[in-house]
């Protein structure tokens, strides 16, 4: 068995709360926050004991690159975010967290070397992270700013804060704070990739002979590997307050993203979901053009973010 499998979880969200799954709570405080949301149906609960023998955990090797596995639960469940396996030459990262953790999960991971180490972008990606540390033996990483969205209690000390805009994991493994959708939200950068979340969110576009991907629940559905030939003004990426309710972040904070991104060397980003990659040598030019077009469209012709440049 593995984990606290009759704690409180989630089914909106996937978050692990220090509550009996037999005594729910009224409502998800992750949920009930602006920036998430509370279905229709309303809110409902489950626990990991529950999820057993209705889900599974399905590794996916990224394409040329054999070091990084994306991990997706399948059914969908909660927002449907992969987490992703990092096999570096100083250990293992998992960047983010999902939700169900089984023991074929954790054989798989420990046959391809375990972890070192656990670095989560934002809250709505904290699920059941204390199972996961424990299970690994290994720290977890979150942004200290985010401290207050926690729903359990750490008595092993496996939580670790990140308190400045730039902080080494691992060698060659690095933490960044740009911030924005949560104070504290974080990128992770290793070997020229960036691996974004929801920090920033990749948007449609229209690749090469393939139209315009289809999105289905916030989540793109065909690949987004290559974005070549763009129309003047194409946007690649949305920098978001609140994705599902579509609440943009204003130009003063895309200029304080763009501060800590600068910083960073990169040649693809990879975001939440399954078939969210870019691959571009000009991929940091293109959220700097984002940037702009969004505050453009937000009805700014002067601001510093229009002003930037490429270091």
């Amino acid at each position: 068995m593995v984990g606290r499998e009759d704690l409180l979880v989630c089914n909106t969200c996937g978050t692990q709360f220090d509550v009996p799954a037999d005594k729910p709570l009224k409502s998800c405080r992750i949920c009930d926050d602006p920036r998430q949301f509370v279905p229709p149906s309303g809110q409902t609960w489950t626990s990991l004991a529950q999820m057993r023998e209705q889900y599974k955990n399905n590794f996916h090797q990224a394409k040329n690159e054999e070091r990084m596995w994306s991990i997706v639960t399948e059914p969908k469940f909660g927002i449907g975010q992969r987490c992703v396996l990092l096999q570096t030459p100083e250990g293992n990262v998992l960047w983010d967290c999902i939700t169900y953790l089984d023991s074929e999960t954790v054989e798989t991971i420990k046959a391809k070397g375990g972890l070192k180490a656990i670095v989560i972008s934002h809250p709505h990606y904290y699920t059941t992270h204390l199972d996961w540390a424990e299970a690994f033996d290994c720290p977890v990483y979150i942004a200290a700013e985010d401290e207050e969205w926690v729903c359990r209690p750490d008595p092993d000390g496996r939580r670790r804060l990140l308190s400045g805009n730039f902080e080494d994991i691992i060698p060659g493994v690095c933490a960044a704070k740009p911030g924005g959708h949560f104070p504290g939200s974080l990128v992770l950068s290793w070997d020229k990739k960036l691996f974004i979340a929801d920090t920033f969110v990749t948007v449609p576009v229209r690749p090469p002979s393939m139209g315009l991907l289809r999105f289905n629940v916030l989540i793109l559905v065909q690949s987004a590997y290559y974005h070549l030939d763009r129309p003047p003004g194409t946007t690649s990426y949305a920098f978001m307050w609140s994705i599902p309710n579509m609440l943009p972040l204003p130009p003063s904070e895309l200029y304080k993203m763009w501060q800590v991104l600068k910083e960073l060397d990169f040649e693809s980003t990879h975001a939440a979901f399954l078939g969210t990659d870019i691959r571009d040598s000009d991929v940091k030019k293109r959220v700097l053009e984002s940037m702009k077009i969004q505050a453009k469209c937000m009805g700014y012709t002067e601001h510093d973010i229009l002003d930037q440049a490429l270091p």
